[in-house]
């Protein structure tokens, strides 16, 4: 699932701060996208809970706001 950041620098901050948090969180940067698209790659598996998905939506939108881009 991308998370679309733009950035490359804050691509690589939510990133880290993602992982902080514990979840495992790729920035995905040019040459592999466009220039101006970087973003956070994410994985969801059938392992993965309502609560985990909840849980992780909570953290996501936290960290986006932390970051300045939300």
């Amino acid at each position: 699932i991308p998370v679309l950041v733009g950035d490359n620098a804050k691509a690589l901050s939510l990133s880290k701060r993602l992982r902080d948090d514990g979840l495992m969180a790729v920035a995905i940067r040019p040459p592999t996208v466009p220039a101006g698209s970087a973003r956070i790659r994410l994985s969801i598996t059938m392992m993965h809970s309502n609560e985990d998905l909840e849980q992780a939506a909570e953290i996501i939108v936290g960290a986006a706001k932390a970051e300045g881009l939300l």
